[in-house]
This record gives structure tokens, C-alpha cells and sequence, in this order.
């Protein structure tokens, strides 16, 4: 029900965007978010966005570099992560919300997509 795109092998310093496509149902009026994890590690939230797209909420590791987007007629989100850092290396998954408002719990989020890999070498 969830697919995600764009990750790669870059350079730091180096930009990707990462995409998210849903089905319409499991989208509609939902929040939806990206996590990530890297080896070893627990999965940790990177961004989220409400329903409307109005509202959004990052990780401070992130803030500022990263941004996330979202077209509801497409039922894609986006995350266009910027100044990427060897510290952003991880398997990047896109998620929906059990409700429209942002979160950072992943005990919020009950759809889950498969993981795409960002890798950023220094």
C-alpha cells in the first residue's frame, strides 16, 4: 500500500528526494510521516506532516535540512533532504498516521512502507 523512492549512494553535502506513494484510502485525512534507522539503532523519526499539509514537525537532527511535503490529489509525500551528512545513513520508511494531526510516536503511525536506503559517504 506504500511505496518508497529515491534513496541512493551520495556524497556529504549532496541532496535526495525521497517519495511516497499510498492508495487514496489509506491516506485521506491522515498524517503521514518519515522514520528512519540505521544499523544497530532503533527506528527514529525524521519528519511529519498533517493531513492538510499545514503543519509540520522534524527531528532537531534534521531541522532545516530537511523538508517534507505532501499532494493528497497524488497521495505522495515527499522528503527533500538537503546538506545530507554521513549521520543521515539509514534505511529511510514513509508512514500514515492513525490521525491527521502530526506526530513523532511511531505508535501513532499504522501503515507502513518498505524502507528505501539513503547512504551518505564523507
Amino acid at each position: 500500500q506504500l511505496q518508497a523512492s529515491g534513496g541512493g549512494l551520495v556524497q556529504a553535502g549532496d541532496s535526495l528526494r525521497l517519495s511516497c506513494t499510498a492508495s487514496r484510502r489509506t491516506t485521506s485525512n491522515n498524517a503521514m510521516g518519515w522514520f528512519r534507522q540505521a544499523p544497530g539503532k532503533e527506528r527514529e523519526f525524521v519528519a511529519s506532516i498533517g493531513w492538510r499539509g499545514w503543519h509540520r514537525a522534524y527531528a532537531d537532527s534534521v531541522n532545516g535540512r530537511f523538508t517534507i511535503s505532501r499532494d493528497n490529489a497524488k497521495s505522495t509525500v515527499w522528503l527533500q533532504m538537503n546538506s545530507l551528512k554521513p549521520e543521515d545513513t539509514a534505511v529511510y520508511y514513509c508512514a500514515v498516521a492513525r490521525g491527521s494531526s502530526t506526530s513523532s510516536s511511531p505508535q501513532e503511525y499504522h501503515y507502513w512502507g518498505r524502507g528505501t536506503q539513503v547512504t551518505v559517504s564523507s
